[in-house]
Protein backbone atom coordinates (compact mmCIF):
# COMPACT_ATOMS: atom_id res chain seq x y z
CA UNK A 1 0.00 0.00 0.00
CA UNK A 2 1.39 3.40 -0.97
CA UNK A 3 1.70 5.78 1.98
CA UNK A 4 2.07 9.55 1.83
CA UNK A 5 2.59 12.32 4.37
CA UNK A 6 -0.18 14.90 4.50
CA UNK A 7 1.50 18.26 3.94
CA UNK A 8 -0.92 19.94 6.32
CA UNK A 9 -1.17 17.68 9.40
CA UNK A 10 1.89 15.43 8.79
CA UNK A 11 -0.22 12.27 9.16
CA UNK A 12 0.98 9.15 7.34
CA UNK A 13 -1.89 8.48 4.96
CA UNK A 14 -2.83 5.73 2.51
CA UNK A 15 -2.56 6.77 -1.14
CA UNK A 16 -6.30 6.37 -1.70
CA UNK A 17 -6.92 8.95 1.03
CA UNK A 18 -4.66 11.69 -0.45
CA UNK A 19 -5.74 14.60 -2.65
CA UNK A 20 -3.20 16.48 -4.77
CA UNK A 21 -4.70 19.89 -4.01
CA UNK A 22 -4.15 23.32 -5.52
CA UNK A 23 -5.27 25.58 -8.32
CA UNK A 24 -3.69 27.83 -10.92
CA UNK A 25 -1.23 30.11 -9.17
CA UNK A 26 -1.25 27.96 -6.01
CA UNK A 27 1.39 25.55 -4.87
CA UNK A 28 0.04 22.03 -5.06
CA UNK A 29 0.06 20.01 -1.84
CA UNK A 30 -0.74 16.42 -0.93
CA UNK A 31 -3.51 16.58 1.67
CA UNK A 32 -5.29 13.82 3.55
CA UNK A 33 -9.05 13.80 2.99
CA UNK A 34 -9.74 15.44 6.37
CA UNK A 35 -7.36 18.36 5.67
CA UNK A 36 -8.69 18.66 2.10
CA UNK A 37 -12.27 18.86 3.39
CA UNK A 38 -11.27 21.43 6.05
CA UNK A 39 -9.59 23.57 3.35
CA UNK A 40 -12.62 23.27 1.05
CA UNK A 41 -15.02 24.14 3.89
CA UNK A 42 -12.99 27.28 4.67
CA UNK A 43 -12.87 28.32 1.01
CA UNK A 44 -16.63 27.68 0.61
CA UNK A 45 -17.65 29.42 3.85
CA UNK A 46 -19.06 26.17 5.30
CA UNK A 47 -17.90 26.75 8.87
CA UNK A 48 -20.32 24.14 10.29
CA UNK A 49 -18.87 21.29 8.19
CA UNK A 50 -17.59 18.36 10.27
CA UNK A 51 -15.29 15.62 9.01
CA UNK A 52 -16.64 12.20 9.92
CA UNK A 53 -14.53 9.09 9.42
CA UNK A 54 -16.66 6.04 8.69
CA UNK A 55 -15.49 2.55 9.57
CA UNK A 56 -15.44 -0.15 6.86
CA UNK A 57 -18.49 -2.39 6.54
CA UNK A 58 -18.95 -5.79 4.89
CA UNK A 59 -21.83 -7.13 2.80
CA UNK A 60 -22.41 -10.48 1.09
CA UNK A 61 -23.10 -10.65 -2.63
CA UNK A 62 -25.68 -12.97 -4.23
CA UNK A 63 -23.16 -15.86 -4.13
CA UNK A 64 -22.45 -15.34 -0.41
CA UNK A 65 -18.97 -13.85 -0.97
CA UNK A 66 -18.15 -11.05 1.47
CA UNK A 67 -17.03 -7.61 0.28
CA UNK A 68 -15.51 -5.05 2.65
CA UNK A 69 -16.17 -1.43 1.76
CA UNK A 70 -14.11 1.55 2.88
CA UNK A 71 -15.52 5.06 2.81
CA UNK A 72 -14.19 8.44 1.77
CA UNK A 73 -15.97 11.81 1.92
CA UNK A 74 -14.93 14.70 -0.28
CA UNK A 75 -16.29 18.20 0.06
CA UNK A 76 -16.35 19.72 -3.44
CA UNK A 77 -17.58 23.27 -2.94
CA UNK A 78 -21.31 23.00 -2.29
CA UNK A 79 -21.37 19.26 -3.11
CA UNK A 80 -20.54 16.42 -0.73
CA UNK A 81 -19.35 13.18 -2.32
CA UNK A 82 -19.42 9.93 -0.37
CA UNK A 83 -17.56 7.01 -1.95
CA UNK A 84 -17.48 3.34 -0.99
CA UNK A 85 -14.84 1.04 -2.43
CA UNK A 86 -13.09 -2.25 -1.92
CA UNK A 87 -9.34 -2.31 -1.42
CA UNK A 88 -7.21 -4.69 -3.45
CA UNK A 89 -3.45 -4.48 -2.86
CA UNK A 90 -4.07 -1.26 -0.91
CA UNK A 91 -5.83 0.57 -3.75
CA UNK A 92 -9.52 1.11 -4.57
CA UNK A 93 -10.63 -1.70 -6.89
CA UNK A 94 -13.45 -4.16 -7.28
CA UNK A 95 -16.85 -2.73 -6.46
CA UNK A 96 -16.86 1.07 -6.22
CA UNK A 97 -19.82 3.35 -5.49
CA UNK A 98 -20.49 7.06 -5.13
CA UNK A 99 -23.39 9.11 -3.84
CA UNK A 100 -23.54 12.90 -3.92
CA UNK A 101 -25.59 15.46 -2.05
CA UNK A 102 -25.51 19.05 -0.89
CA UNK A 103 -22.67 20.08 1.43
CA UNK A 104 -25.11 20.94 4.22
CA UNK A 105 -26.85 17.56 3.95
CA UNK A 106 -26.69 15.12 6.83
CA UNK A 107 -23.90 12.62 6.03
CA UNK A 108 -25.82 9.68 7.48
CA UNK A 109 -28.70 10.24 5.03
CA UNK A 110 -26.18 10.11 2.19
CA UNK A 111 -24.64 7.00 3.77
CA UNK A 112 -28.05 5.31 3.96
CA UNK A 113 -28.67 5.89 0.24
CA UNK A 114 -25.18 4.63 -0.60
CA UNK A 115 -25.63 1.44 1.44
CA UNK A 116 -28.97 0.79 -0.30
CA UNK A 117 -27.21 1.21 -3.65
CA UNK A 118 -24.46 -1.24 -2.60
CA UNK A 119 -27.00 -3.85 -1.46
CA UNK A 120 -29.05 -3.56 -4.67
CA UNK A 121 -25.94 -3.98 -6.79
CA UNK A 122 -24.58 -6.94 -4.84
CA UNK A 123 -27.90 -8.79 -5.30
CA UNK A 124 -27.44 -8.95 -9.09
CA UNK A 125 -24.98 -11.05 -11.04
CA UNK A 126 -24.25 -10.06 -14.63
CA UNK A 127 -21.52 -12.53 -15.58
CA UNK A 128 -21.36 -16.22 -14.70
CA UNK A 129 -18.33 -18.46 -14.84
CA UNK A 130 -19.03 -21.24 -17.32
CA UNK A 131 -16.52 -24.08 -17.05
CA UNK A 132 -16.05 -25.88 -20.34
CA UNK A 133 -17.43 -23.00 -22.41
CA UNK A 134 -15.68 -19.74 -23.16
CA UNK A 135 -14.98 -19.13 -19.48
CA UNK A 136 -17.52 -16.38 -18.80
CA UNK A 137 -21.06 -15.81 -19.99
CA UNK A 138 -23.46 -12.89 -19.72
CA UNK A 139 -26.30 -14.04 -17.44
CA UNK A 140 -29.11 -11.93 -18.90
CA UNK A 141 -29.33 -9.24 -21.58
CA UNK A 142 -28.10 -6.39 -19.36
CA UNK A 143 -24.54 -5.84 -18.17
CA UNK A 144 -23.81 -3.00 -15.75
CA UNK A 145 -20.25 -2.03 -14.99
CA UNK A 146 -17.60 0.61 -14.90
CA UNK A 147 -15.03 1.71 -17.48
CA UNK A 148 -11.47 1.65 -16.13
CA UNK A 149 -7.93 2.30 -17.37
CA UNK A 150 -6.14 -0.83 -18.66
CA UNK A 151 -2.43 -0.59 -17.85
CA UNK A 152 -1.63 -3.35 -20.34
CA UNK A 153 -3.22 -1.30 -23.14
CA UNK A 154 -1.65 2.03 -22.09
CA UNK A 155 -5.07 3.68 -22.31
CA UNK A 156 -5.76 2.62 -25.91
CA UNK A 157 -8.47 0.18 -24.84
CA UNK A 158 -10.57 0.17 -21.69
CA UNK A 159 -10.87 -2.42 -19.01
CA UNK A 160 -14.34 -2.97 -17.57
CA UNK A 161 -15.37 -3.78 -14.03
CA UNK A 162 -18.45 -6.00 -13.85
CA UNK A 163 -19.64 -7.70 -10.66
CA UNK A 164 -16.59 -6.21 -8.93
CA UNK A 165 -14.23 -8.09 -11.28
CA UNK A 166 -11.97 -6.78 -14.04
CA UNK A 167 -12.37 -7.90 -17.63
CA UNK A 168 -10.43 -6.77 -20.68
CA UNK A 169 -12.29 -5.25 -23.58
CA UNK A 170 -11.45 -8.41 -25.53
CA UNK A 171 -12.97 -10.66 -22.83
CA UNK A 172 -16.16 -8.58 -22.84
CA UNK A 173 -16.22 -8.81 -26.64
CA UNK A 174 -16.00 -12.61 -26.47
CA UNK A 175 -18.94 -12.69 -24.06
CA UNK A 176 -20.94 -10.42 -26.39
CA UNK A 177 -20.52 -12.87 -29.26
CA UNK A 178 -23.30 -14.98 -27.68
CA UNK A 179 -25.57 -12.12 -28.87
CA UNK A 180 -24.31 -11.98 -32.45
CA UNK A 181 -26.97 -10.32 -34.62
CA UNK A 182 -28.69 -8.61 -31.70
CA UNK A 183 -28.97 -4.84 -31.30
CA UNK A 184 -27.49 -3.01 -28.32
CA UNK A 185 -27.64 0.34 -26.59
CA UNK A 186 -24.47 1.62 -24.90
CA UNK A 187 -25.38 4.34 -22.41
CA UNK A 188 -22.96 6.08 -20.06
CA UNK A 189 -23.81 7.29 -16.53
CA UNK A 190 -22.06 9.44 -13.93
CA UNK A 191 -20.50 7.32 -11.12
CA UNK A 192 -23.08 8.69 -8.67
CA UNK A 193 -26.09 7.79 -10.85
CA UNK A 194 -28.22 4.72 -10.28
CA UNK A 195 -27.96 2.25 -13.16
Amino acid sequence: MNKFICQECDAVTAGHDIVHFGSDGDTYRDLCTACFNTEMAARSGLHQFKNVRLEPVSFADCDGAMHEFHFRTRLLGDILSLEAFELIAGAPAGYQFQSVGQAEEELFGLLGRLIQKIRRTLCVKHIADEPGLRGHQIVDTIVRGRVEWDEAQDGRMPQVLVDGRSFTWEELGEMLMAFEGWQFKLEMFDPSDEV
